[in-house]
């Protein structure tokens, strides 16, 4: 690995970012400091390249800890979001289904890197 955005990992948490922000920008204006705000903060807030960048495989896994506690934080706002009809089913159902690939592959990399110790 060459860099922190060699990782598919990466890759998708950055495309799974890239697609909240596009789904939130259609949210109603009284959302701008609510749920908006709240589902973008916690859709950044999955920090992998900041686990990138501590030295070990233990710094490495308390980072994708929180990695997983942020994507669940947004998985649940985004259920709000789909229930408050602010996105629509395929909308939910699309960004639900990418957030779980993405928690399914941090689930393998934490359980591959805790085989290791």
């Amino acid at each position: 690995m060459k860099t922190f955005r060699d990782p598919l990992i990466w890759q998708k948490s950055m495309n799974l970012v890239t697609e909240i922000y596009q789904l939130t920008n259609s949210f109603p204006k009284e959302e701008i400091y609510g749920l908006s705000s709240q589902i973008r903060r916690s859709s950044i807030s999955i920090p992998i390249a900041e686990g990138y960048g501590r030295n070990g495989n233990t710094e490495l896994l308390r980072f994708l800890s929180i990695s997983i506690s942020s994507l669940f934080e947004m998985q649940t706002q985004l259920e709000i979001s789909f229930n408050l009809k602010y996105i629509t089913e395929y909308q939910f159902s699309k960004t639900n289904e990418e957030s779980r690939e993405l928690e399914r592959m941090l689930c393998a990399f934490i359980k591959k890197l805790k085989d290791r110790k």
